[in-house]
């Protein structure tokens, strides 16, 4: 059996892979693999493994419809034509759980960084104007028994709600399309409406899946109803903000600050406005960047490709 990767994963999930006597071809140039030549690199696979933003579209299913599986380098499958894989007996797997705990570090780390505008302060040295000791330079703000807002209190919102709450005694309010009881239960979160967590929120973090439903969720109209001194955080896609009103928002003073670990487009022009203001942190799309989180991704992968190829249910299968 052929598999064949779009990009990197752990080691260990090679090694697994060759073990089972699968033979891997992987792409290695250093930028993304284009729609057609991903379709070219497929044509006499077995399997797929996605890494990346790829657009696994109707166009791509249809041309590569001879493959067992295609596992998902990720929890988030926006990427993917789900009916079109469906109706072409496509199954696809995806790397839910293991990520939740860096994700939300992530976003526990985007928090503080825009509170205190550290990535701005550092800049600042990197510049040369550091010249002195300032009793009042730019000014941050303390997040200690302030109000947490989750925008999809799933596993990885409810990670980032513990540590908000145990490090720093903050109220948990969350909204979701259905109640999340166990939170509820374990840290006292308070279920509200959408239009309640805009205007209770100090920090506003965003760990819902990127649908119809939630894509440009996040607008001026809505940034207007958040407190004119609280924080957005979005780790999850880029795609449920709206870039240009989150910009507008911001050099209105409409909210006081925003950290990113995902943009719409990604990669992020270097030349990108949000890039310069004070307020603002953003990181490069590395939420679930740690050697010991995608090991265990890698692992999940070789799992759902194995199942895939025996034509197995998938142990992690997007429904």
């Amino acid at each position: 059996m052929k598999v064949f990767i779009s990009g990197t994963i752990a080691p260990v999930g090679l090694k697994q892979l060759e073990e089972n006597n699968i033979t891997i071809t992987q792409w290695e140039e250093n930028r993304q693999i284009t729609a057609e030549e991903l379709i070219e690199a497929c044509k006499d696979q077995d399997a797929l493994v996605s890494v990346g933003p790829n657009k696994l579209n109707a166009a791509f299913l249809n041309a590569c419809s001879h493959l067992k599986v295609i596992a998902l380098h990720s929890v988030g499958f926006d990427q993917v034509d789900l009916d079109t894989a469906k109706k072409l007996n496509i199954p696809i797997g995806n790397t839910p759980g293991v990520l939740s705990a860096a994700t939300a570090d992530t976003a526990f780390l985007l928090m503080l960084a825009v509170s205190r505008k550290a990535f701005f302060s550092h800049k600042k040295i990197i510049q040369g104007e550091w010249k002195n000791y300032e009793p009042s330079p730019e000014l941050g703000i303390e997040v200690n028994g302030k109000t947490l807002g989750i925008f999809g209190l799933g596993k990885i919102g409810l990670e980032m709600a513990k540590k908000c709450a145990a490090a720093y005694q903050m109220d948990v309010i969350y909204h979701n399309r259905s109640r999340n009881e166990e939170a509820e239960k374990e840290i006292g979160a308070k279920y509200v409406s959408f239009e309640e967590l805009l205007a209770q929120s100090d920090v506003i973090s965003v760990h819902t899946a990127l649908t119809s439903e939630t894509k440009d969720k996040f607008t001026l109209d809505v940034f207007k109803q958040m407190k004119s001194n609280s924080i957005f955080i979005n780790t999850a896609r880029g795609g449920i903000h709206n870039e240009k009103d989150l910009i507008k928002a911001l050099e209105e003073k409409i909210i006081w600050g925003a950290g990113l670990d995902v943009t719409n487009p990604e990669p992020m022009d270097k030349n990108n406005p949000l890039l310069a203001m004070e307020n603002v942190a953003i990181l490069p799309h590395i939420g679930s960047a740690t050697e010991e989180t995608r090991a265990a991704m890698a692992q999940i992968i070789v799992k759902n490709v194995l199942a895939g190829l025996k034509g197995e249910k998938l142990p992690f299968e997007v429904k």
